[in-house]
């Protein structure tokens, strides 16, 4: 399918309820244009009035009824065509507001359904740019450029009709240079369509870049890399700025030399009127009132052509926007399992049953792994960085699913369960926390929005941030949020663990949660973490090893195998690669 037929496709779809407004809208759009195309033939009858009046006059038979008689069916008829313009405005706009409403409302819920592929994958400011410049050219057009393309589309063919029944010759003569035009058009509107795609796809790269200097602002300043930043923003930014460049160019002259044409096609009239009167092809008495009402229309036929060509970059930019946003609505949403398995805690254990993966086809990260634990118990992941710690975590929860093999919970395929419940039974802390704005109970209750404040200061109590939520201004009340937090990265990690102590899944997972956090803290953490594992079955994936000595067991993985696994006490007298990993860590520590 061809990205203007995609776009096209997507407008229908969203404009398709709102089918009453947009007939109210044509209807209304008719009778304006209707009446506005009527009005220069009243124009020229009271022209061919006057001038028969100022003949008649000097016979003294003169009247100047049938001069207003035309004058004021003329006044009538602009007056009817900008009440009918009026309304139909107000309806569009409505309708306007709500669809766009939709696109909006339906592309973040689709953002939510996505497979996290899609978001590991694609820069943050790109999915941004989705939900601010691509929506912002969409409305403008749907707001401006629809109406114009409607109500400018009937009076063009409407002052066809009319200005052949009135005079063929001169109607020719009028719209003569039509083809000449169009092929102008075409050929300027296909080399501005490249260039205002670029332009938006140049866009989403800048905010990309934008995005990830942002987020990276302290490791830039830090590491003395302004310029290299500034200089790597103007890489972007000047792609954009061609792309802009390019495309405003030739959309933008198609606006000039329409009106240059337009002049030129009035001239032609104008001549081809009066060489009509001078070989006597139409009387005197007439020919100045025909030549008045077709220097009009040579207006009116021109205006339709002007205003879409002038519009034409705000149409183009709001089709590749709708294109982009087709794309994404295309994309394949989570498994949902409607008719999988519903299950209600864990009576046996969870285990990686020769499972092999790869985030890409001709890259596996794990081989064959098979790892078990059984119910209550604590199995802790442990290994060097890339050896699929992370991997097996995205696979417990189904944010992506195995190449072969298979994910079970009590014996159930994971892919066999209803993601939502699945995602009930799963807890997990990850090792970097997000606060999102609200206040601090707001985000305790993010899991669990129904839970009462004593559960929530339960919770609290129990990862052992309560007496510090107590010292903030208004305590449980605080409003916070993850841009600008009063909380340090430690006690981020800790509301992770409160959020999950909270909605006490039956099975947790413990990403590297006390990675980035000194010692004292991590003793808070540990202490936070103990409580939340007792008794449950969990995965701990980390990097301190201390942190996992009552594990259950220990798994060792390296490079996407799992070499060794134990207790910690049984994998140091083997003397093996943990044996290594932990003698190496404890000589720094």
């Amino acid at each position: 399918m061809s990205n203007t037929k995609k776009a096209l496709r997507y407008f229908a779809k969203y404009l398709k309820p709102y089918w009453k407004g947009i007939t109210i809208v044509v209807i209304l759009s008719l009778i304006s244009s209707g009446a506005q195309v009527m009005a220069p033939t009243y124009l020229g009858r009271s022209v061919t009035a006057l001038t028969t009046y100022l003949v008649d006059l000097k016979k003294g038979t003169a009247s100047m009824n049938t001069f207003y008689s035309a004058l004021w069916s003329m006044f009538l008829f602009y007056l009817l065509s900008q009440i009918a313009i009026f309304i139909a405005w107000m309806v569009m706009s409505k309708f306007n507001a709500d669809s766009t409403n939709d696109m909006r409302e339906n592309l973040f819920a689709k953002f939510q359904r996505m497979l996290v592929r899609y978001f590991d994958t694609h820069q943050d400011g790109k999915l941004l740019s989705l939900l601010t410049s691509d929506w912002d050219n969409i409305f403008n057009a749907m707001n401006n450029a629809i109406f114009e393309i409607i109500s400018q589309g009937i009076m063009f063919v409407g002052t066809i009709i009319v200005m052949f029944t009135i005079n063929s010759t001169l109607a020719w003569t009028t719209i003569a240079t039509t083809p000449f035009i169009l092929i102008i058009s075409v050929l300027l509107m296909k080399k501005a369509r490249v260039y205002i795609d670029k332009q938006q796809d140049e866009i989403g790269d800048l905010n990309g870049y934008i995005t990830e200097q942002i987020n990276g602002e302290k490791v830039i300043i830090t590491n003395g890399l302004r310029q290299e930043s500034v200089d790597g923003f103007k890489v972007y930014n000047n792609k954009v700025r061609i792309a802009l460049f390019k495309g405003q160019f030739y959309s933008g002259i198609l606006f000039p030399l329409m009106n240059g044409l337009n002049l030129l096609n009035l001239a032609i009239v104008i001549a081809m009127g009066s060489w009509m009167i001078i070989s006597g092809q139409i009387s005197q008495a007439i020919g100045l009132g025909l030549i008045v009402t077709f220097v009009e229309y040579s207006q009116v036929y021109f205006q339709p052509l002007t205003q879409i060509t002038s519009i034409y970059s705000m149409i183009q930019l709001a089709l590749t926007g709708a294109r982009r946003l087709a794309t994404v609505e295309e994309q394949k949403d989570e498994n949902e399992v409607p008719n999988g398995k519903v299950i209600s805690g864990l009576n046996h254990g969870v285990k990686l049953e020769n499972v092999h993966f790869g985030y890409n086809k001709d890259k596996e990260i794990l081989h064959g792994v098979n790892i078990s634990v059984d119910k209550g118990q604590s199995v802790a992941l442990v290994g060097p960085t890339g050896s699929g710690k992370t991997t097996i975590m995205n696979l417990l929860n189904r944010f992506y699913d195995v190449n072969s093999g298979k994910v079970t919970f009590d014996g159930t395929d994971v892919r066999d369960i209803q993601l939502t419940s699945l995602r009930n039974n799963v807890g997990i802390v990850l090792q970097d926390s997000v606060l999102f704005t609200g206040t601090v109970a707001d985000n305790i209750r993010y899991g669990k929005p129904n839970a009462s404040m004593d559960e929530v200061i339960s919770a609290a109590k129990q990862a052992n941030i309560h007496d510090f939520i107590e010292t903030l201004p208004d305590g449980y009340d605080t409003q916070v949020s993850d841009a600008s937090s009063i909380f340090s990265t430690g006690q981020k990690q800790l509301m992770s663990i409160v959020r999950t102590i909270l909605t006490n899944p039956p099975f947790l997972i413990l990403d590297e949660a006390t990675s980035n956090v000194d010692t004292v803290t991590e003793e808070k953490i540990q202490k936070a973490m103990d409580t939340v594992i007792a008794g449950r079955t969990s995965f701990v994936i980390a990097h301190r090893l201390k942190t996992i000595l009552n594990s259950n067991k220990i798994v060792v993985l390296k490079d996407g195998n799992v070499i060794e696994e134990g207790s910690h006490e049984a994998l140091l007298k083997e003397k093996g690669f943990y044996y290594k990993l932990y003698t190496d860590q404890m000589a720094f520590d």
